[in-house]
């Protein structure tokens, strides 16, 4: 029978169940990454388990994220992370050394290998032809343990490309346009793989912004084929030993297609606050801007950034904003060092930044009040860049190099001849600041500064649940609203205590002092609940604080799957019109929950003296981790 790239990687790693969509399947995972915002967490997780040794090929703990050492917080976590890591079989990417996702392309990546990681661009490793999937810490915990993956097995849809980008137009245009057409929750359920006669033309750090804003599509992950674009990059990368030709077989069936003509894009951006609220340029040329900043995970490639420095080459950026630089990996910053590009850009205005994630999680560089900031990012939810009232948009390199020359919005189209950049043939490689675990673990102590905090753990879910609606939200609500990052609140990530004081900081100041005095409760929201970030605190810090469940029309699949694993059940509304009946304040009561969640999908909530019929979607060990108040809970009564 003849398959896809997606089911041959997933039938050589397949472990439990049928590979039919909406049946629970499990997948041996070769490879594991974390990174340090969710990192210290996931290790937290991992030594309860008492495993000795992580059990995957290749396991890689990146120092990306929490990079501001304004206080020790950030220092310590670097240290648990660093001795963690030698301790237990894993690599230690340090600080400065890349962000997680370009580094591990660079260095890691496989064809035909299966990742999992604590962080929901995992997904961008698909540029290499693997089948990489963003999750909550506790899951990466176990895969590093050893145990398998379980998932529900999405739709393989693929995206057949034809035609040929227009001057000034990039990948960047190829994921906003698909975000324009899906929305961010388009890709729930599905794994897209790229493919069609355009796709030899797209170089891997062009599929690589593609597969990494995947996950603002919410598909589980996206996938390319290895072929001879693959080759060259890994040849490049002296890793050439790695690669293997992963192909689609001639008459590969897929459950759905979607056509998209290369030729027809045109620069393209997206307006605050949403990554699908996506229009042409031309449609918001014109409008002021305060800031500029490119890089991150996404388009922070030494290409992406060659694109700036030769759009900026002998010009100077505009007075009136900020340009800021933030490569993505060491690796890239030596390149564009020693060919001269990063002078360029600096004699241009342009502001360098260290090689971390940096404006993207809102660690430094956070925009003027209320000022635009325009960004090569993947994200723009509010107060994301630290900003309460931001004005983020999201662009490809071409578009931000153009506004940052302007000053305005501006179409690149008119700056006239585009820059036409060669992908190198040999990379810069020095693999030095990866420290490898240590050869005698046994004599490597843990270092545990004041902010590692014990992990808190769920007890058994009750009989009934019952307590007021805390807060009740809209659509698309982003785990960087119910817990937001920055600088000043990204460094508690290994304190839940202290973290906890600042759950939906934005969105209602008052939400944890109301639900402590009311000693928990419940959240309502609306569609697609909790899209964004993988970061798990967002369900830890919910069961700390008392909060019973969660009633919403739909959920993101990792947070839908971290508040399982913390023991929170996701009810959702049979009838989608309670949702407008149920307000702040109105008291919930649930009964006989054990009872209901062993075996039945759908339960009676008393509020106020009605009844609303709630649903409750859970697979057969989704229920056992339930019951058992968590997925740590749950392994371990497996083992003893």
């Amino acid at each position: 029978m003849a398959k896809n790239i997606a089911q041959k990687i997933i039938e050589a790693h397949l472990v439990e169940g049928k590979t039919v969509p909406g049946q629970e399947i499990a997948l041996k995972i070769d490879q594991t990454l974390l990174q340090d915002a969710t990192g210290t967490m996931a290790m937290l997780e991992f030594e309860t388990l008492d495993v000795p040794r992580v059990k995957v090929k290749r396991a890689t703990a990146y120092v990306d994220h929490n990079m501001l050492q304004t206080g020790f917080e950030n220092a310590d976590d670097h240290l648990f992370l660093q001795t963690m890591a030698a301790k237990y079989g894993l690599y230690y990417s340090r600080p400065g050394n890349g962000i997680s996702h370009q580094a591990h392309l660079e260095r890691f990546d496989i064809p035909g290998q299966t990742m999992l990681g604590a962080d929901s661009h995992t997904c961008q490793a698909g540029a290499l032809g693997m089948i990489a999937i963003g999750a909550g810490g506790c899951e990466v915990a176990l895969a590093m343990a050893g145990e398998p993956y379980s998932l529900i097995m999405p739709e393989i849809h693929l995206v057949s490309l034809k035609g040929t980008l227009p001057a000034w137009c990039s990948a960047k245009d190829i994921i906003l346009e698909l975000l324009r057409r899906l929305t961010v929750k388009g890709g729930l359920g599905k794994i897209f793989e790229f493919g069609g006669p355009s796709l030899a033309k797209l170089t891997v750090p062009q599929r690589s912004t593609i597969a990494n804003m995947g996950a603002e599509l919410g598909l589980t992950t996206s996938v390319f084929p290895a072929d001879e674009r693959t080759q060259n990059f890994l040849k490049a990368q002296n890793r050439l030993k790695d690669f293997k030709f992963l192909l689609p077989d001639k008459d590969a069936k897929y459950d759905g297609q979607i056509e998209l003509d290369l030729s027809k894009l045109e620069p393209l951006i997206a307006k605050p606050h949403n990554p699908d609220n996506v229009v042409p340029v031309r449609e918001v040329e014109g409008t002021e801007v305060r800031q500029v900043a490119v890089g991150s995970s996404v388009n922070s490639s030494f290409v992406d950034l060659m694109v700036i420095a030769e759009v900026l080459k002998n010009k100077k950026i505009n007075p009136g904003l900020q340009l800021t630089i933030s490569p993505g990996s060491r690796q890239v910053l030596v390149m564009v060092t020693q060919n001269g590009a990063l002078s360029e850009m600096i004699k241009a205005g342009a502001r360098g930044l260290e090689v971390a994630c940096g404006p993207c999680i809102g660690m430094g560089m956070a925009p003027p009040s209320g000022g635009i900031s325009v960004r090569t990012f993947n994200r723009n939810f509010p107060g994301r860049s630290g900003t309460a009232d931001d004005q983020v948009y999201l662009t490809s390199p071409e578009v931000a190099a153009a506004t940052a020359l302007k000053g305005v919005i501006t179409d690149p189209r008119k700056l006239g001849k585009p820059p036409r950049i060669k992908m190198p043939t040999k990379f810069y490689i020095d693999d030095t600041h990866f420290l490898p675990p240590a050869k005698d673990p046994d004599k490597v102590e843990i270092v545990r500064g004041p902010n590692i905090q014990p992990l808190p753990i769920q007890e058994p879910l009750r009989e009934i649940l019952e307590g007021e609606v805390i807060i009740k939200l809209k659509d698309n609500i982003s785990t960087d609203e119910i817990l937001p990052a920055g600088a000043k609140i990204l460094p508690l990530r290994s304190n839940i205590p202290g973290i906890s004081e600042f759950m939906f900081f934005y969105l209602d100041p008052g939400f944890v002092k109301r639900v402590k005095e009311k000693q928990g409760g419940f959240i309502v929201a609306g569609e697609n609940y909790g899209q964004g970030s993988s970061r798990e605190h967002a369900a830890i810090v919910p069961m700390y604080l008392g909060i019973q469940a969660v009633i919403a029309k739909s959920y993101a699949r990792i947070h839908r799957g971290n508040l399982i694993n913390f023991g929170i059940l996701p009810f959702e509304f049979a009838n989608s019109k309670d949702y407008e009946m149920l307000q702040q304040g109105e008291k919930i009561v649930l009964r006989n929950v054990p009872g209901i969640v062993k075996s039945k999908d759908r339960i009676l909530a008393e509020v106020n003296g009605n009844r609303i019929e709630l649903k409750i979607n859970l697979t057969e060990r989704n229920r056992e981790i339930v019951l058992a108040g968590g997925l740590l809970n749950y392994i371990k009564s497996k083992k003893s």
